[in-house]
């Protein structure tokens, strides 16, 4: 079974101020800190869609395929469909945002597994039964994230397939994202095993 992962990090990061993804967390840009999240060996293929140089840059350095989204503004939708491009045939894909910094490598690589052993599972990460992000979804879902317009995401997809979600209990903290310099701050401060 071939799983693909998309790194999404196209967003302009209005509620940040602007160039979010290259905030430093902890000494390391958030760019850098969503491509360490990426367990080794676990995705057939990694697609990470962004308009930031020096974070195509570090995709390819790491041996993903670097995507260039050109117009961000058309909303996540948009990345949604420039990573399933950029994943050729896979039977699935998770798809990760680039601004939750204390996500670690063993949470990815558990709902990985999850997915794997319930193939025609939505697989998300919850904490207190609180879904967050990354979501895995099965290829029978592509063409429902393929109809996706403007900034409507994964989360409506999976309202339509409700049936479908299987959550995976995961520390709260690493579901936290960063869309405000407080929230990086308050980030910094986390405890997160």
């Amino acid at each position: 079974m071939k799983l693909g992962l998309v790194v999404m990090a196209a967003g302009a990061g209005t509620r940040f101020g602007g160039g979010k993804l290259l905030a430093p967390f902890q000494g390391t840009p958030l760019y850098a800190r969503a491509l360490d999240a990426v367990p080794e060996g676990v995705f057939h293929r990694t697609a990470v869609v962004t308009a930031i140089e020096p974070m195509l840059s570090l995709a390819a350095a790491r041996g993903f395929l670097p995507v260039v989204n050109d117009r961000p503004a058309l909303g996540v939708s948009r990345t949604i469909a420039l990573g399933l491009d950029a994943l050729g045939d896979v039977d699935g894909a998770m798809f990760l945002a680039a601004d939750q910094p204390l996500l670690r490598p063993e949470t990815v690589r558990r709902l990985t597994e999850a997915f794997f052993a319930h193939p025609a599972a939505i697989v998300a990460p919850a904490a207190s039964g609180r879904r967050g992000g990354p979501c895995t979804f099965p290829a029978a879902c592509f063409p429902q994230l393929r109809r996706l317009t403007g900034d409507q995401g994964g989360a409506a997809v999976i309202r339509a397939e409700a049936a479908r979600l299987l959550l995976v209990e995961v520390p709260a903290a690493e579901l936290w994202d960063a869309d405000t310099p407080q929230a990086l701050r308050a980030l910094e401060r986390a405890k997160c095993p």
